[in-house]
């Protein structure tokens, strides 16, 4: 059995006119076996595709899966840059918001949809079909990873929210994200849960209670609406703030998800 190892591919995008960097952690028994089921991580606001190696995503991949405590799989960490996965403009470009921060704008839905996924599975050794895909991410990641899962659930069967960027109303520094005021609901996962059919795909939700974004109020609403709704859903309240710590911590519950 060799060592896991890290490849970097790159994208050129139609959907947003620039080469896009991936993250894909290939397990060690990589080249023995024909198929693995795939996670797809997704980064935060200021983060990218290295949050694979930041979240020690890769670490604790290595561990479980030599003790045999989860299943191998291949992790997927796409750069998504500041654009929260919404197709938000026909033109990919940066604009600062009331706060001076860059918010990233295009068409990318698109891009994780119709070319991240048709690449990884061209180009690795993949399950091609929801019961072997996932999808999960961390803050802002989390909040795409759970709208996409919901508008896309041919796609996926688990999917996570951790620390999610949900929010119950729309904030004034993320308007230029909704130039269509109906965009706000059309990618809100509480609004999406409330009028989706229920499902079989299985949702993982959790916040630290000292999440400065107060985050396990969204997680703690949407929880509610698929509860009701008799669906698969798990929500947690771990010890914390909203960071990177917080993710490294409880990391391998994620994986103990996502693979078992």
């Amino acid at each position: 059995m060799t060592e896991s190892k890290i490849e970097t591919i790159k994208i050129t995008s139609i959907y947003l006119n620039k080469i896009m960097p991936v993250s894909v952690y290939l397990p060690c028994d990589y080249n023995e076996k024909d198929s693995f089921p795939t996670l797809y991580f997704l980064h935060g606001r200021s983060g990218d595709e290295n949050i694979l190696i930041e979240s020690g995503l890769n670490i604790s991949a290595d561990k479980l899966i030599g003790n045999r405590e989860i299943n191998s799989m291949i992790i997927v960490c796409p750069r998504i840059e500041n654009s929260r996965g919404i197709n938000s403009s026909s033109i990919c470009k940066e604009v600062k918001d009331p706060l001076g921060r860059i918010i990233n704008i295009g068409m990318y839905e698109d891009y994780l949809i119709n070319e991240v996924i048709p690449t990884i599975d061209k180009n690795f050794k993949t399950i091609k079909n929801r019961k072997g895909r996932y999808i999960g991410g961390a803050s802002a990641g989390g909040y795409v990873a759970l709208h996409s899962a919901f508008r896309h659930s041919d796609l996926f069967s688990k999917t996570g929210g951790h620390m999610p960027a949900i929010e119950l109303q729309l904030e004034e520094e993320d308007k230029l994200y909704f130039q269509n005021p109906d965009d706000w609901d059309k990618y809100n996962p509480i609004y999406i849960a409330s009028n989706m059919e229920r499902s079989d795909i299985k949702i993982y939700l959790d916040a630290g209670d000292k999440d400065e974004g107060e985050f396990y109020k969204g997680c703690s609403a949407l929880h509610e609406i698929l509860t009701e709704k008799g669906m698969n859903s798990q929500n947690y309240i771990f010890k914390g703030n909203h960071n990177i710590k917080y993710i490294k911590s409880n990391i391998e519950k994620y994986l103990r998800f996502y693979t078992n």
